[in-house]
């Protein structure tokens, strides 16, 4: 409800028939006590706290109350709907890695968590008394004003009138009755304000700031742009699959079939020999490049199958054994597709390996990905081994790349890629 809105509102002749006050009332009424129930529970935890400390094992917890900010925030915003129904976005990154202890170190570094925590024990220890007096005065009021005439007619002598005057008169009291409507009409205009007022305090300290949305925007663009680039490289496999490999089967066919027709050891048939022969290394070398840019069998099978498929092509023997809940999303099987095929290529030219094997698995939405050999080992990111190169293609996917070969081996080399499966079907 911003500043300009809650003006135009006000000055609309309709504005007391609009939900909008009730909106407000709602709001201030569930903040008040959702600030009452926040404010017991902090000092609950802080004397908790400060007793178990101690003997250090209160020191934890004086340390997680520093996080109690992040779910009072998240209710927060929640509530921030209530006023106009507008959504407040999560300042909140999304930790690179699985598991709480990822979590909670991102949540200690980020401005956002601090600025939650302040606004936590503002609305503990400052605001729910406000919002709670401006709801009792606005509605409580009238109701005890309308109520003043039943009650005396109840009693038949006398009625306390908000516990400041007597009221023995039902002429009186039934003309605070008429003038609860008034009252309460009246008190809608401050009572907004007030509302709208609070509800703005709530979004700047919890919105995401400025540099936050910067960040959010390019993590989104980044997302945006691999979704393209695999549907880019989708298509140009295919359009090469489907129409450059396709024309040259058909001119090597073609080739062989003169070459038939050509007389026996003719100039013309060497040539026509020739000419089949080139064309087949052609194709094999474009068959290679499809390959290289986006296989079939990684879009139809997934990423087990694809990568058994490089291993079968590679000059060192291989073990192949993956552990996964299913299909995963494209460019999680391309970044884990690739990887295999530049860690492969690597151990059949520089290690000097005799045997490597291929280990991924899913676990705590982590999918990790182990390429081992017993090779010499001493791999070197800065030795042009291509492996700064995938690690920034890991990296896009939000993913990390670890390797261990120490001189004389073995090599490890390990894939970590944080995603979410895409279909309950088990694969090996």
């Amino acid at each position: 409800m911003g500043g300009n809105g809650v003006r135009h509102a006000l000055r609309r002749p309709e504005f007391l028939r609009t939900a909008l006050p009730w909106r407000a009332a709602g709001y201030l009424l569930v903040t008040g006590v959702s600030g009452v129930l926040l404010c017991v529970g902090l000092l609950l935890a802080v004397v908790v706290a400060g007793v178990l400390a101690v003997v250090l094992v209160g020191l934890p917890l004086l340390a997680a109350l520093a996080l109690s900010g992040v779910g009072y925030a998240r209710w927060e915003r929640w509530l921030l709907r209530l006023p106009d129904g507008t959504r407040v976005a999560d300042p909140h990154h999304v930790p690179d890695r699985p598991g709480l202890s990822a979590w909670v170190r991102l949540r200690y570094r980020e401005p956002a968590t601090w600025r939650e925590l302040g606004f936590t024990v503002l609305a503990a220890f400052l605001l729910w008394p406000v919002d709670l007096i401006v709801v009792a005065c606005a509605l409580g009021v009238p109701a005890c004003l309308l109520a003043a005439l039943p009650m005396l007619l109840l009693d038949g002598e006398q009625v306390h009138v908000l516990k400041l005057w007597e009221v023995h008169s039902p002429a009186v009291a039934g003309a605070l009755g008429l003038a609860a409507p008034v009252l309460l009409a009246l008190a809608a205009y401050p009572l907004t304000v007030v509302a709208a007022g609070r509800a703005a305090l709530a979004r700047l300290l919890l919105s995401p700031g400025g540099q936050e949305l910067r960040i959010g925007e390019l993590v989104s663009s980044r997302a945006r742009l691999v979704d393209a680039f695999e549907a880019e490289r989708r298509r140009i496999e295919r359009d090469l699959h489907d129409g450059a490999q396709q024309r040259l089967v058909a001119l090597s066919m073609t080739l062989g079939l003169a070459r038939l027709d050509a007389p026996p050891g003719s100039p013309l048939a060497a040539q026509l020999t020739a000419a089949q022969r080139q064309a087949g290394e052609a194709l094999a070398e474009l068959r290679e490049l499809i390959n290289g840019i986006h296989p079939q069998v990684l879009t139809d099978r997934g990423l087990p199958d694809a990568c058994a498929d490089a291993a079968d092509r590679s000059p060192v023997p291989v073990e192949v054994r993956f552990d996964l809940p299913g299909r995963l999303p494209p460019a999680v099987e391309s970044a884990g597709y690739f990887a295999v095929c530049e860690a492969l290529a690597n151990v059949a030219r520089h290690s000097g390996a005799t045997a490597a094997r291929v280990e991924g698995r899913y676990a705590d939405g982590l999918l990790t990905i182990d390429v081992s050999d017993d090779g010499s080992g001493g791999a070197d990111p800065a030795g042009g081994t291509g492996l700064t190169g995938l690690a920034d293609r890991v990296a896009v996917v939000d993913g990390a790349l670890t390797v261990d070969s120490p001189a004389g081996g073995p090599t490890l080399l390990r894939v970590e890629i944080p995603c979410t499966p895409l279909s309950p079907t088990r694969s090996a």
